[in-house]
């Protein structure tokens, strides 16, 4: 049986095959828990922490027809995962994601009560660990 959720792991290099550049890190609200003291949202299969970060896909593809080049990558982690420092000053640092997976799903946001629905297939990413884009360096150097 296939179960609801499916969780396809995938390596970093497929994903981001030009690379990507940390943008900043920040908890994932639990908007179910406002109100409460600690609101950060929790992993439903372990209970760590849900950390949001944010990268810039460096793909040129990513960017076509107005496409945002902006992803968010969710990492579980007791504690928030903390960027490498950037080889490049003035620039954000590029990193790669360990424990990749990608979950499908059906975003159907667009569907109106009027019979037209544009849905359409969507994915999420998450990880369990950021570290530097040593490998992504060395292949643009080649």
């Amino acid at each position: 049986m296939v179960p609801l959720t499916l969780k396809v792991p995938v390596p970093s290099e497929y994903v981001f095959p030009a690379g990507a550049l940390c943008l900043g890190v920040d908890p994932q609200v639990d908007f179910e828990r406002r109100g409460e003291q600690d609101n950060q949202a929790r992993d439903k299969e372990t209970g760590e922490r849900v950390w949001v970060v944010r990268v810039m896909d460096l793909d040129p593809e990513a960017g076509k027809f107005g496409r945002p080049t902006e992803v968010k990558v969710k990492v579980i982690g007791a504690h928030q995962p903390v960027p490498p420092p950037s080889t490049v000053p003035g620039y954000p640092p590029a990193v790669q994601f360990e424990g990749l997976t990608l979950t499908p799903y059906v975003d159907s946001q667009r569907c109106k009560s009027s019979g037209q629905c544009k849905a359409r297939m969507a994915y999420s990413l998450r990880a369990t660990a950021i570290v530097p884009a040593v490998v992504a360096a060395v292949a643009a150097a080649a």
